[in-house]
Protein backbone atom coordinates (compact mmCIF):
# COMPACT_ATOMS: atom_id res chain seq x y z
CA UNK A 1 0.00 0.00 0.00
CA UNK A 2 1.12 3.35 -0.76
CA UNK A 3 0.39 7.08 0.19
CA UNK A 4 -0.33 8.53 -2.98
CA UNK A 5 -0.76 12.06 -0.68
CA UNK A 6 -0.69 13.98 1.93
CA UNK A 7 -2.41 17.12 2.11
CA UNK A 8 -3.29 20.27 4.51
CA UNK A 9 -6.57 22.09 4.66
CA UNK A 10 -8.93 24.47 6.55
CA UNK A 11 -11.50 21.47 6.79
CA UNK A 12 -11.61 17.89 5.02
CA UNK A 13 -14.26 15.18 4.26
CA UNK A 14 -14.31 11.89 2.45
CA UNK A 15 -17.99 11.35 1.17
CA UNK A 16 -18.95 8.32 -1.50
CA UNK A 17 -15.21 8.18 -2.37
CA UNK A 18 -14.54 11.48 -3.43
CA UNK A 19 -12.51 14.23 -1.08
CA UNK A 20 -13.25 17.69 -0.48
CA UNK A 21 -11.19 20.08 1.09
CA UNK A 22 -11.62 23.33 2.25
CA UNK A 23 -8.83 25.78 2.05
CA UNK A 24 -5.90 22.89 1.10
CA UNK A 25 -2.95 22.96 0.20
CA UNK A 26 -1.16 25.64 2.48
CA UNK A 27 1.90 25.75 3.89
CA UNK A 28 2.04 28.84 6.12
CA UNK A 29 -0.21 29.40 9.09
CA UNK A 30 -0.50 32.37 11.22
CA UNK A 31 -1.73 33.28 14.73
CA UNK A 32 -1.42 36.97 16.72
CA UNK A 33 0.22 35.20 19.81
CA UNK A 34 1.61 31.82 20.86
CA UNK A 35 1.21 29.37 22.02
CA UNK A 36 -2.14 29.02 19.91
CA UNK A 37 -4.64 26.73 18.70
CA UNK A 38 -4.39 25.30 14.49
CA UNK A 39 -7.61 24.16 13.41
CA UNK A 40 -7.00 22.08 10.59
CA UNK A 41 -7.91 19.16 8.14
CA UNK A 42 -5.43 16.55 7.31
CA UNK A 43 -6.50 14.42 4.23
CA UNK A 44 -4.28 10.79 2.94
CA UNK A 45 -5.07 9.07 -0.55
CA UNK A 46 -3.59 5.45 -0.31
CA UNK A 47 -3.18 2.98 -3.45
CA UNK A 48 -3.94 -0.33 -2.18
CA UNK A 49 -3.04 -2.95 -4.57
CA UNK A 50 -5.43 -5.69 -5.71
CA UNK A 51 -3.74 -8.29 -3.61
CA UNK A 52 -4.11 -6.01 -0.52
CA UNK A 53 -7.86 -5.46 -1.19
CA UNK A 54 -10.72 -6.95 1.73
CA UNK A 55 -7.74 -6.95 4.41
CA UNK A 56 -7.39 -4.55 7.71
CA UNK A 57 -4.99 -2.05 6.98
CA UNK A 58 -3.51 0.66 9.78
CA UNK A 59 -2.16 4.22 8.82
CA UNK A 60 -0.58 6.60 11.61
CA UNK A 61 -0.68 10.23 11.43
CA UNK A 62 1.99 12.80 13.84
CA UNK A 63 2.09 16.25 13.97
CA UNK A 64 5.60 16.83 15.07
CA UNK A 65 7.61 20.19 16.09
CA UNK A 66 10.93 21.48 14.39
CA UNK A 67 12.53 19.12 17.34
CA UNK A 68 10.78 16.10 16.18
CA UNK A 69 8.08 15.66 18.98
CA UNK A 70 5.06 14.67 18.98
CA UNK A 71 2.30 17.68 19.46
CA UNK A 72 -0.38 15.94 20.25
CA UNK A 73 0.08 11.69 20.44
CA UNK A 74 0.19 9.98 17.11
CA UNK A 75 -3.43 9.28 15.37
CA UNK A 76 -4.17 5.78 14.28
CA UNK A 77 -6.68 4.34 11.38
CA UNK A 78 -7.52 1.74 10.18
CA UNK A 79 -9.46 1.15 6.36
CA UNK A 80 -10.32 -1.65 4.17
CA UNK A 81 -10.34 -1.30 0.35
CA UNK A 82 -13.20 -3.76 -1.31
CA UNK A 83 -13.33 -4.60 -4.89
CA UNK A 84 -16.57 -3.33 -6.32
CA UNK A 85 -18.93 -4.97 -8.60
CA UNK A 86 -17.50 -5.08 -12.20
CA UNK A 87 -14.05 -3.94 -11.63
CA UNK A 88 -11.18 -4.81 -13.52
CA UNK A 89 -9.28 -7.83 -12.08
CA UNK A 90 -5.80 -6.32 -10.91
CA UNK A 91 -6.87 -2.55 -10.51
CA UNK A 92 -5.53 -0.30 -7.58
CA UNK A 93 -8.27 1.26 -5.32
CA UNK A 94 -7.79 4.25 -3.93
CA UNK A 95 -8.53 5.15 -0.10
CA UNK A 96 -8.93 8.06 1.37
CA UNK A 97 -8.72 9.51 5.31
CA UNK A 98 -9.93 13.18 6.17
CA UNK A 99 -9.02 14.16 9.79
CA UNK A 100 -10.25 17.37 11.62
CA UNK A 101 -8.86 18.37 15.07
CA UNK A 102 -7.35 21.40 16.83
CA UNK A 103 -3.99 20.68 17.42
CA UNK A 104 -1.61 22.81 19.95
CA UNK A 105 1.15 25.18 18.13
CA UNK A 106 3.79 26.25 21.31
CA UNK A 107 5.72 28.77 19.26
CA UNK A 108 6.52 29.81 15.82
CA UNK A 109 8.86 27.80 13.68
CA UNK A 110 8.70 24.80 11.27
CA UNK A 111 6.08 22.23 11.49
CA UNK A 112 5.22 18.18 10.04
CA UNK A 113 2.86 16.16 9.21
CA UNK A 114 3.42 12.78 8.88
CA UNK A 115 1.53 9.94 7.48
CA UNK A 116 2.54 6.03 8.03
CA UNK A 117 1.48 2.80 6.76
CA UNK A 118 1.93 -0.43 8.34
CA UNK A 119 3.22 -1.93 5.32
CA UNK A 120 6.93 -0.57 5.72
CA UNK A 121 6.19 1.62 2.60
CA UNK A 122 8.09 4.66 3.01
CA UNK A 123 5.75 7.59 4.94
CA UNK A 124 4.89 10.72 3.36
CA UNK A 125 5.11 14.32 4.86
CA UNK A 126 4.01 17.74 4.65
CA UNK A 127 5.99 20.81 6.12
CA UNK A 128 4.07 24.13 7.22
CA UNK A 129 5.37 27.31 9.19
CA UNK A 130 3.56 28.74 11.71
CA UNK A 131 4.27 32.49 11.83
CA UNK A 132 3.19 35.65 13.99
CA UNK A 133 0.10 37.77 12.67
CA UNK A 134 1.23 40.87 10.85
CA UNK A 135 5.08 39.81 10.18
CA UNK A 136 5.72 40.14 6.84
CA UNK A 137 9.18 37.96 5.29
CA UNK A 138 9.64 41.47 3.21
CA UNK A 139 10.03 45.08 3.48
CA UNK A 140 8.57 48.13 1.29
CA UNK A 141 11.27 51.17 1.14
Amino acid sequence: MEIEFLILADATEVSAGKLYLMGGGWNQWRAPAYPAQLRCGIAVGLLVPWDQTNERHAVRISVLDSDGRLVVPEMGAELEAGRPPGITPGETQRAMIAVNGVFPIERPGRYEIRAATGTGEPHRAVTFEALLSGVSSFQIQ
